[in-house]
């Protein structure tokens, strides 16, 4: 296939060389020295990752990112997305683009605040800035505008939703999901407004009734909305709105009403014997109290023994209360016969940990569950839970994974962890950490629960299974395979949470796996879950299966590196559609799936390589499938130190594919399907050039 291509090839070359040696005999306009020197300012006080190749001896309009006017005498888009920008936006830079229409940071490590010069570029249609670092509350100034697209998606921004996003009357697209947001949704009413996008921050209350028209994916992910689309706010965290004069405590509000009547006498006795009656009341309340304090003191000469025999009658009592760290009574663990049969099994689970967290209670064991995170917005304790309907999902190196439905309808998953090794210090301090973990591609913990003989996690319930049994799952008549652009999407969603875990947070997966990445509706939001778990367990050489890298002596010591090795074993398998340490050649054995593929490309058969569902499906991508194969063979090379790092991964995969609507981390891929809403917005120019990788 490369050879025919080849002649091609030398012709455009040719055709390159000509224009590059015609150029110079044309006279080509050329933006003002003020918006060239502006560009450079921004790059080169930006420290980026990826050579842009942006120097003076070419023209402004030809650099990388940098899109002109069609009389090329001015700069109308700026686009540097994925190249590795790090730290804040330096103020000065960007606002001197007075032309600029479109400005796209979107995927890199931008961190800090907009600067106030680029809220005030006059003609500026379009902001994406999702996927970075952003932080602080929004910033008011940003009404003023003339904004189109607004998208400031899976940054750290915190504060209220600004009522002044009003303002901004041209709006067609904003996306405010994945940050730290909080309060209520502010009635936002904007005719031309047709992506909306909130999900995933901490927002309370009820939703306005102009937005109730949307999805509800663009409210998911906060415990405390309520309101159309979503569930109604008949709850008490939720009260109704106060009626007008009315305070929302239902009492009238001073002032609201101008009519004063005189006092009758028959009021004012009324008022005079409730004072004698509240006066005797006082003096009931004094002397008892006087009392209670003189029998303390009578049972305080008693001594420490009397003490003692009331704390263990208050312990009999089953008190509900923290326990003492390390305190090591309470749940009785299950066998594992217990939890094998089904929906029944883990009912038979499920009622024997109930019954021992009664027993718990009374031994001054914790018995109810400690919220992580955004976990703090579920209102259920541990009754709650162990009284829930439950079935077994799976058992996994870690545990056994339970669906829980609680009476009043929502459902969690409920892990039962085996083996547990740490102490309730450290197990308490990691449960903290890892409850602090909020991205659209890892699914955090929302709550844990401690004692001697139990370890529970609880997770949010993703209803569209794992990746594993969606590629493995009953391969055959009557089962739709996955097709290639479902295949390259998780890849993406894999690479793009382990990316985050790394750098945003400095913590090891440590068990990536296909059946740790699980499904959204959102193709683009598929989840890794289970992450971070190994520093509790016991060292292990048997975690994680075919997916361990060589190197790998001691599940409780993994690398990053590590971590990438696993992520490539899971491309593998995606695009072989083989579980890994199941992949055999030519009949004569079992060899781990790296090996495998290695041997088949060595044969230059690398056509045996891809899932025969794939061709079957008549996939068109064969480039992108060799491309993924040496992204995925990158990442199990031998020797960890020539593995690439999860954001190189997450780069070269975006890079893979950026032609295609929705699948790289665009402005609308989550909020409009199909061509992403910066490639619409492009009026037909040319993507910018890839620099070599």
């Amino acid at each position: 296939m490369p050879g025919p291509r080849l002649p091609l090839a030398a012709l455009l070359l040719a055709v390159a060389a000509a224009g590059a040696f015609l150029a110079p005999r044309a006279a080509v306009a050329e933006p003002p020295a003020s918006e060239r020197s502006a560009l450079l300012a921004f790059l080169t006080a930006t420290p980026h990752e990826r050579r842009l190749g942006w120097n003076t001896s070419t023209s402004t309009c030809g650099w990388v990112g940098v899109t002109c006017d069609g009389a090329q005498s001015t700069v109308t888009e700026l686009r540097l997305p994925g190249v590795g920008l790090v730290g804040a936006i330096p103020p000065g830079t960007l606002g001197r683009l007075t032309n600029l229409r479109v400005l796209s940071l979107r995927s890199n490590r931008v961190l800090g605040a907009i600067p106030d010069d680029v809220l005030r570029l006059p003609n500026l249609k379009a902001l994406y800035l999702q996927q970075n670092r952003l932080s602080g509350a929004i910033p008011p100034g940003i009404a003023a505008l003339p904004l189109e697209r607004l998208v400031l998606a899976h940054n750290d921004f915190s504060g209220p939703i600004p009522f002044a996003l009003n303002n901004l009357t041209a709006l067609r697209v904003l996306r405010l999901d994945g940050n730290n947001l909080s309060g209520s949704i502010p009635s936002i009413s904007i005719p031309k407004l047709d992506v909306f996008n909130v999900s995933d921050n901490n927002l309370n209350g009820s939703i306005p009734k102009s937005l109730a028209g949307f999805p509800k994916d663009s409210f998911a992910g906060n415990r405390l909305l309520c309101g159309d689309p979503l569930p109604p706010c008949n709850s008490s965290f939720f009260p109704p709105s106060p009626a007008p004069g009315m305070s929302p405590g239902g009492e009238p509000v001073p002032g609201a009403s101008k009519k004063h009547r005189k006092l009758s006498g028959a009021a004012i006795a009324g008022i005079v014997v409730g004072a004698v009656v509240a006066g005797l009341l006082l003096l009931i309340a004094i002397v008892l109290c006087a009392v209670h304090r003189r029998r303390q003191r009578d049972g305080a000469r008693e001594g420490p023994k009397a003490a003692a025999a009331a704390a263990s009658t208050a312990a009999a009592g089953g008190a509900r209360g923290q326990p003492p760290p390390g305190s090591g009574e309470g749940m009785t663990s299950s066998s594992k016969e217990d939890l094998g049969g089904g929906a029944s099994g883990s009912a038979a689970a499920v009622a024997a940990a109930a019954a021992a967290a009664g027993a718990g209670g009374g031994a001054g064991e914790q018995s109810r569950l400690v919220f992580v995170g955004k976990g703090a917005g579920y209102s259920f304790d541990l009754e709650d839970l162990l009284r829930a309907s439950a079935e077994v999902l799976g058992k996994g190196s870690v545990g056994t994974s339970y669906k829980a439905v609680l009476e009043e309808g929502t459902t969690v998953v409920v892990k039962r962890l085996k083996d547990v090794a740490a102490a309730r210090r450290e197990f308490d301090a990691h449960m903290e950490a890892l409850g602090r973990v909020e991205h659209r591609n890892v699914l955090p913990v929302r709550a844990y629960y401690f004692s001697k003989d139990e370890k529970l996690l609880v997770y949010d319930y993703l209803p569209n299974g794992s990746l594993s049994a969606m590629l493995h799952g009953s391969r055959g008549s009557g089962r739709t395979p996955l097709d290639w652009e479902a295949r390259m999407r998780s890849a993406l969603s894999a690479a793009r949470g382990l990316a985050h875990l790394h750098t945003a947070h400095n913590l090891v997966h440590g068990n990536v796996k296909a059946s740790n990445v699980l499904l959204r509706p959102d193709p683009d939001a598929a989840a890794l879950s289970d992450f971070s778990l190994h520093q509790l367990f016991a060292p292990s050489s048997t975690r994680a299966g075919g997916y361990r890298a060589p190197e790998v002596v001691d599940s409780r010591w993994l690398t990053f590196k590590s971590d990438v090795y696993s992520l490539g074993v899971l491309f593998l398998e995606l695009l072989t559609g083989k579980s890994p340490a199941h992949a055999s050649l030519e009949g004569d054995g079992t060899l781990d799936l790296p090996r495998w593929v290695q041997s088949v490309v060595r044969e230059e058969w690398t056509a045996e390589v891809f899932d025969v569902e794939l061709v079957r499906l008549g996939a068109s991508a064969e480039e992108e499938m060799v491309a993924l194969l040496q992204v995925a063979m990158a990442c199990v090379a031998t020797v960890p130190d020539a593995r690439p790092d999860a954001p190189d991964v997450v780069r070269m995969i975006e890079e893979i594919g950026g032609g295609h609507g929705g699948r790289t981390t665009t402005e609308e891929s989550e909020g409009v399907r199909g061509t992403s809403e910066e490639e619409r917005s492009r009026s037909g120019g040319t993507p910018p050039a890839a620099p070599t990788p």
